[in-house]
This record gives structure tokens, sequence and C-alpha cells, in this order.
């Protein structure tokens, strides 16, 4: 059982883990470095626990020492009780959830692992906001995508936001870094894939015209919000895709544009 702990000075060093949780760049830099990451609020440390993440410990406030006291019995790490203003202090935020913890990170997996036992894979380039990388992975999840291969400049997956927005899907669809990009893209290929890259050129194929549920093995390539997919990424591409769009209405957000690809890539197929 873990050991409850009442803390009532922010400048406690056993807060570490929870220190600055605004501070975005910060937090991209240390979370990676110290093998860790934040999943906020009971459902998402719950699947975070499901999905075999182990945890460093726990921030709540009382009235949620109840509500998780099977995970509390079940855990070795501590669990500190603050007050919501000294969690405020601590994180920069309301921390209105009420329940944080302090997640140990696992290595990722190689691409090429990823690979040799999927049919539907998402693949970013430069997806850099934290919401979009939590709706992308959410859709994922809910649609039947079986892995993500990221950009070296994609978001992190496993940010507090990115978390939070996935309500946790972020631990549902394994992922891997591509780091060569784009030339990464060719083992993609040699893996058995074609290369879809959604876009909104007027030049490309529409979903419906290229089939996708039908083809073997699917790489789905999505670029950044506004920009898109690079030129040199499109290049790599086996065939441009395009969802079609009416009342003069000129592309999706890349958040929604991925939940209709992705369905039309999935549509059809058996789900496990």
């Amino acid at each position: 059982m873990a050991e409850v702990i009442t803390v009532e000075d922010p400048a406690d060093p056993r807060l570490h883990d929870y220190t600055g949780l605004t501070d975005v760049e910060l937090r991209r830099r240390r979370e990676p470095a110290e093998g860790l990451f934040i999943a906020e609020g009971e459902k998402v440390i719950r699947r975070a626990l499901q999905a075999g993440y182990g945890m460093r410990s726990m921030l709540l406030s009382a009235k949620w020492v109840d509500a998780l006291s099977d995970v509390i019995d079940a855990a070795d790490t501590p669990v500190y009780v603050v007050t919501p203003a000294l969690a405020e202090q601590v994180t920069g935020y309301h921390v209105h959830r009420g329940a944080l913890a302090s997640m140990r990170r696992e290595p990722l997996p190689e691409a090429g692992e990823l690979l040799r036992t999927a049919r539907r894979v998402a693949v970013m380039e430069s997806v850099n906001d934290h919401t979009n990388i939590g709706a992308i992975f959410r859709s994922a999840a809910a649609l039947g995508m079986d892995a993500v291969l990221l950009s070296p400049d994609c978001a992190d997956p496993l940010y507090r936001r990115s978390v939070k927005v996935s309500m946790g899907a972020v631990f549902s669809v394994p992922y891997a870094r591509l780091d060569d990009w784009p030339r990464d893209l060719d083992a993609v290929r040699e893996a058995g894939f074609r290369l879809l890259a959604l876009t909104p050129d007027a030049r490309a194929t529409t979903m419906d015209e290229a089939a996708p549920h039908r083809l073997d093995r699917v790489a789905l390539m999505l670029g950044a919000e506004g920009s898109g997919l690079t030129a040199r990424a499109l290049r790599a591409a086996d065939t441009w895709v395009r969802i079609p769009m009416a009342h003069g209405v000129d592309s999706l957000n890349v958040g929604a544009a991925a939940a209709v690809a992705f369905y039309a890539v999935t549509a059809g197929r058996p789900q496990a």
C-alpha cells in the first residue's frame, strides 16, 4: 500500500515531478530526460496503469483519496495530499480534476517492430501542437489504426496536454519515431505499405476513388495544422489523397481530417 503524506510546503523537493507544469518548453526537456510523464484525472491515471506504465507518485487533493483508494492500496509509491491552492502553486495552474500522477516512461519500440504486424498506420509530420496530437491519437484508437509513426519534430504524445485530450488513448496505440525524415519513409514502403499523403490539393485523388480500405497495407501521412505536409513528404508519397469539401470550405483542421481519413482507411475492416 502506498504511503499517504500530507504536504504543506510548495517548495517540498518531493513534489519536484509536478513543478511548473505550464512551462511547455521546460517540461518537453525535463520529462523525457527524467523518464517521466504526467497523467491528469482519475480516468487517465487508471488507463495509464492498465496500459502497464509504472507510477512514481501521485499528487491528490483530499477528496480524491477515497475515489482512488484501490489505486493507493495497490501502489508502492508515495501519495502526496495537498490543498487545491498548494497544488496550483506547485503546478502553475488550477488542477480542477484534483488528481495527478507521475508515471514512468517506457522505451519506444523501433518503427520496424511496429510495421511487422500493422496494416493501418498513421504517419505524422511536424504535428507539434499537443492538442492535435492528443485528438489524432484518440481517433486512431477509436477507429482501429494499428500504429502511429512520428517525424522527429512532432510533439510528445505523453506530454500532459496530449494525454488529457486523448483521454488516455495515447496508451492504446503503439507509436515510434522516424529519426531520419523523410528518408525513413522508404522503410515503411519496403515493409509493404502504400504511402497515402493527405492533402487538400485539387490534384489529389478523392478518398472514395483511392479506396484505401481495400489496400492490404496503408500508411496515411498527415501534416501540421495550416501548412500541411511539406513538399519533401509529398514527393515521398505513392499517392496524394483528399477529402472532398463543400460550401467553399478549403480544408478541415488536422484533428478532424485525421478522423475522417482514418474511417476511410479502416471502413469495413473487422475490429479487434
